[in-house]
């Protein structure tokens, strides 16, 4: 029996939410072992002078835990 723990995580790109997700899954895997999924819970941008200058996302990462 798996026993999986849930961890809410905040990443940003200057490009798009695409690599705004990647930064936080590819920052969650530094840390944590046993990543299997995310869910992106809230996703926003930043405007600066009427352009979108940032992309910001909240993401719940699940990982399974050691035995």
């Amino acid at each position: 029996m798996s026993v999986a723990r849930i961890t809410t995580l905040s990443a940003n790109s200057k490009t798009s939410f695409d690599a705004a997700v990647k930064e936080g899954i590819d920052r969650a895997n530094m840390t944590l072992r046993n990543v299997t999924g995310a869910w992106v819970k809230e996703q926003k941008v930043e405007i600066k002078d009427g352009a979108v200058v940032a992309w910001h996302v909240v993401l719940e990462v699940t990982f399974i835990l050691d035995d």
